[in-house]
Parts: C-alpha cells; sequence; structure tokens
C-alpha cells in the first residue's frame, strides 16, 4: 500500500470506522461459520460452497487491510478553511463557456463526482487547488483542454 495520506471529512472517517468495525464484528464471523460448515461437507476439492466462501474471506480481509490502511494515514479536512484560496474542503463555483459548476474539494475516498464532490487527485480537482477567484484555469484532459474561471470560494 502507499504512504499518502488519506484525505478525509470528520464524517467520512467515521464512516470508515463503522464499516471496518462491521467487516471485523460481522462480516468476518459469518464467513469463519460458513467455512466451518462447509468443511463438514466433506471433500474440499469440490466443494463449491467452501472455495465461494474462502474468495469472500480474502475479499473481507483485503477490505479490512485497506480500511485499517486509510484510517492510518487519515488527515481530517480542516472544516475552517480560507475563502481566499481553494483548499481541501472548499466549494467552488467554477464558470466555463456557458456552464456554471460547484465541486466541492475532497480525498479521494469520498468522492462521488456524480454529486459534485471531486477528489484533489482529479485533474479539476487538483487544477483549482490553491486557486483565487477570478483566476483561469487550464485542465488538460483526454477530450482536450477545458478553461474554468472561479466565480466563488465558500
Amino acid at each position: 500500500m502507499n504512504n499518502k495520506p488519506t484525505y478525509v471529512s470528520r464524517e467520512g472517517l467515521e464512516k470508515l470506522r463503522a464499516e471496518h468495525d462491521e467487516m471485523i464484528a460481522v462480516k468476518r464471523p459469518e464467513i469463519a461459520a460458513r467455512i466451518s460448515e462447509a468443511k463438514e461437507h466433506g471433500d474440499l476439492s469440490e466443494n463449491a460452497e467452501y472455495e465461494e466462501a474462502k474468495n469472500e474471506q480474502a475479499f473481507v480481509e483485503g477490505r479490512i487491510a485497506e480500511l485499517e490502511h486509510k484510517i492510518k494515514s487519515a488527515v481530517l479536512i480542516d472544516e475552517e478553511h480560507s475563502l481566499e484560496h481553494v483548499s481541501m474542503g472548499s466549494t467552488v463555483e467554477v464558470e466555463t463557456g456557458d456552464d456554471v459548476a460547484r465541486f466541492t474539494i475532497v480525498g479521494s475516498t469520498e468522492a462521488k463526482p456524480g454529486e459534485g464532490r471531486i477528489s484533489n487527485e482529479s485533474p479539476v480537482g487538483g487544477a483549482l487547488l490553491g486557486r483565487r477567484v477570478g483566476e483561469h484555469v487550464v485542465v488538460r484532459t483526454p477530450a482536450g483542454d477545458a478553461v474554468y474561471t472561479v466565480r466563488s470560494i465558500t
């Protein structure tokens, strides 16, 4: 796993912790019980239930490790960020051509582009960080360059 910080809001960190607790307290024991039950059916080499449970166990253990890494490397997004420039947690209104869009800059863990929550690691999110109202930002995309003008920061 990488050593990059996981930028996350307080709410996002709580969600990560809740999912981790669910995996440890509920999912892991459920899978262990399924594996134990499947073992009782005899020959494991031809036991589809056992194979499926082992595959799910591998997925759950991988997810637990991923969640633990994200929680350990969590850096909380400052809820009292500057309105002078775009930073993590900022909501930015931008103009591109005749369109206006609003983005909230979040860490990749909480990014939901369809809801306007874009990652600081995305081309647009990364390009907007540090910008001020009135600045023009050129974002290189596979479809070509897009020019954004920062209208407001909240």
